[in-house]
Formats: structure tokens, C-alpha cells, sequence
């Protein structure tokens, strides 16, 4: 006769036969049985009390994103509940396997409007994959198998609402989890035929354009080979960032506006686009509606979503451009290929020429330029929304094996802190960051507490304008006043010295170096507070710098404002290509 342990013991068991090492979340009474199990297994499972549940909730989809692997949160019955699916949303936005876990009330409870009682599963309908009540105790281990088998299936979140008193009662010990019987799913081969109308489309082009998205991952020397092959320009989502190094010559960086001119241009100036692997929302505005377009993706469901297709392949990226670089025959460099390469050139020494300057409020250039130069070379970067997301995908290197992760389609504030406490309980060796502006910082700065509490050596860089920054230059746009934009100063880095952390406010550029040096040393999380000019980042989204094509005294205005003066429009390296 097999022993019997509690019902919540036996599903913390099948966490760790997936794998699981990390489970985020605040205990409430509605979810104690749990939490005894936590206690049970706690030589085998790490939990991590957080101060907010949906803290909880992005700190596993940031282990989620730099793992590819499930990430676990859970909240108590009602408020807790609730609290956890500004998290789950972004997991369901970016495609991350993450695992909810829902308190309910006792079964006997249910239906009769008790304390804290929601209908749970009508909230979570529309950002699950998978959404279930357990019924008995007998059947709660298998319930949580099932449900991180669709989590992996759909890469989306999966959600369990417990009754508590469920979890308490005593069952058979013999429950076998379906962990080591997973399988990847076998991805679709390329059709030859296709990679070579592929390859044919591309040759008659003249301006190629070869445009990847996280379904590259893992692939970047096979991106670089055939890029070099073909002689032909990258561009990459911001979720890419990084599969290709930054410095490498032919990447461009990414298109929209969090992007960079050299991507920007690229992409709108572009004959044919093969894109791969990505869902870009923005492509209308940035590539021509006339342009040849390729599209490779693994779900055929995405094909024709943003652009009109000339030719739809179903095939897994890695294995594509793989039979791409087979395929393909080496090229001449063009003036297209010459021109962009000139651009990011262009674009590199416009960047670095801000570096050193000591003015005040500092610029953005002089911050990124001391994370670069303290970044190890497996650093993992957590980068919140807003301003910041642009300053973080122009001027962070993601070079080696450095990790840049953000909330990418949902687009939440708030994202890098929890972020990187998920990247941190997962590695505890590599350098992790959360770079934040005021806006984002502000929403979970409590949950410093959590990186104190477990000796978390995270680096948080607060970049403080004083603005809602992105949103103000919407309204600038718009040609409206500000409105609701504007944020009272506060020393975060003070504040985080009264939460336990070690804290610095940076006003002077000597006070930078100082912070920075200091961080080097840091036993537990540092939290710099540097305080910025609010001066947007340069749009370039609208570019006004051609002078033979676009109105001379706008284009002077522009240049000023946005100290410009040394970005060379990129018809004029095409021409002089």
C-alpha cells in the first residue's frame, strides 16, 4: 500500500518532475494548504515571497523569458487572484509558458457569495490556454500536469483554481507526472521549392531586407552567415534584440518607434522583405504596401495578418535558414548593402558622440555607457516601458550570451524589477538588471523588499525624468497639452536605503562614475537613481533630415532640437553608395 501524503504536497511533486525551481507569489488564507506543501518541499522548490502578486506574476514571466522554460506564480482567492493577470498578460502577449496558481474557497463555501469568493475561471477565460477548477483532491496533481503540458503547447499561460480545502486532504502517493514523457513538437521542414522562390525574390531585388523575430532564437550564426552570403541588411524585433549581436555590422537594430534610423530607413526603403519568425504589429506603417514580402512562420494562422504575401512558408526559422544557406549562392556587395552599412556606422558614431558629456540633467547616452562597461558577458538586461525601452534597445549591447528581455506586445509598466527578480531566483551567478524610468519604477518600487529579503545582487538603474516621457511625446504629436504626464521628483535611491538595499542618487556625472564603481562591489540589490534631461529620444519614426526632400526649415529645427547635425540622411549614402 503506497503512503499518503497531502493533495497539494503530491502537485508541488509534479512541479519539480517539470523542472520547476522557482514559485512566486503572497500567501493568503484561501491558498495555506500550498503554502504548507511550499514548506514541505522546500528542499526541493525555492518559493519567493513577493509583495504583490502581479509582481509575482512578471517575475515569472522573466524567468519564463530568459529560461524558455514554464515559470510559476500563484494568488489567494478574490484580491489575489485579480492581482495576477496584469502578469499573466504579458506572458499571454509575448508567448511564455507560465503556470497560475488560484486560491478558491472551501468546496462547502463555493457558490454562496463567501468572503473573497469570485466565479474565478470567467476572469481568466480570455488569457489562458488552459483554465480549470480542481474537483477532488485525487485529481489536483493531475490537473497541474495537464495544465503546464498546454502551457508548453500553446506557449501561454495556464491557470488551476484551488478550493482550499482540497489541497489538505490526504491521497495516494503514486500519482506518475507526464514530465519526463514530453516532447518539443516536431517543427514543419521548409519546401525546397519555396527556399528557392525565396531566394529567387531576394536576388531580383534591389533593396533586400532580411527581417528576423524571436522565432530566430538560437539561430544567429546561421542569420549572420546567410546575411553575409547575400550580402543583405537585418533589422529585428525588439524581442530579437540580441540573437544577432548589436555590433554586428549588418544589423540595423529594429524598426517602429522603439527602433533605431539605420532600421527605421532600412525597412521603409526596402523592395522585398523576408520576414522570419516574427508578428511585428507595426509593419504597415514601415514597410511598403508594394514590397515582395516572404513570410516564414511555424503557425500558418499569422501568414498575410499585417502584409500582403507573395510567398508563405511553413517551416521552422532554424531549419530554413539552414537550407537558405544551403541554397544560396554568394553575391556581390550592392550600394544597398554598402549604404546601410554606412548608416549603422553613421548611427554608431552619432550615439557614442554624447558619451562623456557632463551636463546637467545628464543625457541617457552617459548611463548606458556605464551599464555597458559594468556588464559581464552573460549580464541579463530587464528593461521596463516607455522611453526607456528605446534608450535600452539602441544603446545596450546585447553581444556574448547577454539577455535583453522586455514586455514586448502587452507593453506593461512596471516590467523590469519583478523581471529580474525571476532571472535572479533562477541564476543566481550572472548579472541582472532592471532598468526602469520613474513611471515603471514607481508601480512595484516596494518589492525591493523581495531582492533585500533573498540577498539578490540586482542592479536597478532608474532613469528620472520627472515625465511620463513616451506618453507626453504622444501628446506632443497630437498637439495637445500635457496632460496627466507630468511626475513629482522622489530619491529613489534613498528610499531603497530605507527598504535595506544599498542606494544612490546621481545628479552629476561625477556622481555617476562613483555609483557605478560602487555597484561593482555590491553584496545584495543597488538601486541608482540617475536623474536625466527630459529630452525625447530622437523619433525616428519621423526623421526630418533631407533637406533636398523635405521642408529646410523644419529639418534645421529638428536637427537642433535633437543635436543631429551629424546623421547623414540615408538617401544621400545611397546615392553616394
Amino acid at each position: 500500500m503506497t503512503e499518503k501524503i497531502n493533495a497539494s504536497d503530491a502537485m508541488i511533486k509534479v512541479l519539480e518532475s517539470w523542472g520547476v525551481h522557482n514559485v512566486y507569489g503572497l500567501p493568503g488564507g484561501s491558498f495555506d494548504s500550498t503554502m504548507n506543501a511550499l514548506y514541505n518541499r522546500k528542499s526541493t522548490i525555492n518559493y519567493v515571497q513577493v509583495r504583490h502578486e502581479e509582481v509575482g506574476a512578471l517575475a515569472a514571466v522573466g524567468e519564463a523569458k530568459v529560461t524558455g522554460k514554464l515559470g510559476v506564480t500563484f494568488g489567494s482567492a478574490g484580491p489575489g487572484a485579480v492581482h495576477l493577470l496584469n502578469g499573466l498578460y504579458d506572458a499571454k502577449h509575448d508567448h511564455m509558458p507560465v503556470l497560475a496558481l488560484v486560491g478558491q474557497v472551501p468546496t462547502t463555501l463555493m457558490n454562496t457569495d463567501y468572503f473573497q469568493e469570485l466565479n474565478e475561471n470567467p476572469i481568466f477565460t480570455d488569457v489562458a490556454v488552459y483554465n480549470r477548477t480542481v474537483m477532488t483532491a485525487e485529481q489536483m496533481p493531475h490537473v497541474v500536469d495537464e495544465a503546464i503540458r498546454q502551457a508548453y503547447k500553446y506557449s501561454g499561460v495556464a491557470v488551476v483554481t484551488i478550493p482550499k480545502d482540497l489541497g489538505w486532504q490526504p491521497i495516494e502517493d503514486n500519482y506518475v507526472s507526464s514530465a519526463n514523457l514530453y516532447q518539443a513538437p516536431i517543427l514543419p521542414e521548409p519546401d525546397v521549392k519555396q527556399v528557392d522562390e525565396a531566394l529567387e525574390i531576394l536576388s531580383n531585388a534591389k533593396h533586400p531586407v532580411m527581417y528576423i523575430g524571436q522565432g530566430t532564437r538560437g539561430a544567429g550564426s546561421d542569420i549572420i552567415a546567410l546575411s553575409e552570403k547575400l550580402h543583405i541588411p537585418i533589422v529585428t524585433s525588439a524581442l530579437a534584440k540580441g540573437i544577432v549581436p548589436d555590433s554586428y555590422k549588418a544589423n540595423m537594430g529594429s524598426a517602429g518607434r522603439v527602433a533605431t534610423k539605420p532600421g527605421v530607413e532600412v525597412l521603409q526603403a526596402a523592395d522585398a522583405v523576408m520576414f522570419v519568425g516574427s508578428d511585428f504589429p507595426f509593419q504597415p506603417y514601415f514597410v511598403a504596401p508594394d514590397a515582395k514580402y516572404i513570410q516564414v512562420d511555424i503557425d500558418a494562422s499569422k501568414f498575410g495578418r499585417r502584409h500582403v504575401v507573395d510567398l508563405a512558408i511553413l517551416a521552422d526559422s532554424h531549419k530554413f535558414l539552414k537550407v537558405m544557406l544551403e541554397k544560396a549562392e554568394t553575391t556581390a556587395e550592392s550600394k544597398w548593402y554598402k549604404a546601410a552599412l554606412e548608416n549603422k556606422k553613421n548611427w554608431e558614431e552619432w550615439k557614442n558622440s554624447f558619451v562623456g558629456q557632463q551636463d546637467t540633467p545628464l543625457n541617457v547616452e552617459n548611463v548606458f555607457a556605464k551599464i555597458n562597461a559594468l556588464a559581464t558577458d552573460d549580464a541579463i538586461f530587464q528593461v521596463d516601458v516607455g522611453n526607456v525601452t528605446i534608450d535600452g534597445m539602441r544603446f545596450l549591447k546585447a553581444d556574448q550570451a547577454q539577455r535583453f528581455t522586455t514586455s514586448g506586445w502587452y507593453a506593461t509598466m512596471g516590467y523590469a524589477l519583478p523581471a529580474a527578480i525571476g532571472a535572479q531566483a533562477e541564476y543566481p551567478d550572472r548579472q541582472v538588471w532592471s532598468i526602469s524610468g520613474d513611471g515603471g519604477y514607481a508601480m512595484v518600487m516596494q518589492d525591493v523588499l523581495t531582492q533585500v529579503k533573498y540577498h539578490m545582487p540586482i542592479i536597478n538603474v532608474i532613469l528620472t525624468n520627472e515625465s511620463l516621457g513616451f506618453i507626453e511625446a504622444e501628446q506632443d504629436d497630437s498637439k495637445q497639452p500635457h496632460s496627466g504626464v507630468d511626475l513629482i521628483d522622489a530619491d529613489y535611491g534613498t528610499s531603497a536605503q530605507a527598504l535595506g538595499a544599498e542606494g544612490f542618487e546621481v545628479r552629476t556625472y561625477d556622481e555617476l562614475e562613483q555609483a557605478f564603481e560602487k555597484a561593482k562591489d555590491r553584496k545584495g540589490p543597488v538601486v541608482i537613481d540617475v536623474k536625466i534631461t527630459n529630452l525625447r529620444p530622437l523619433p525616428v519614426e519621423q526623421l526630418l533630415l533631407d533637406k533636398e526632400t523635405q521642408d529646410p526649415e523644419a529639418v534645421e529645427q529638428f536637427v537642433k532640437k535633437y543635436h543631429a547635425e551629424s546623421l547623414i540622411p540615408f538617401r544621400k549614402l545611397l546615392e553616394e553608395a
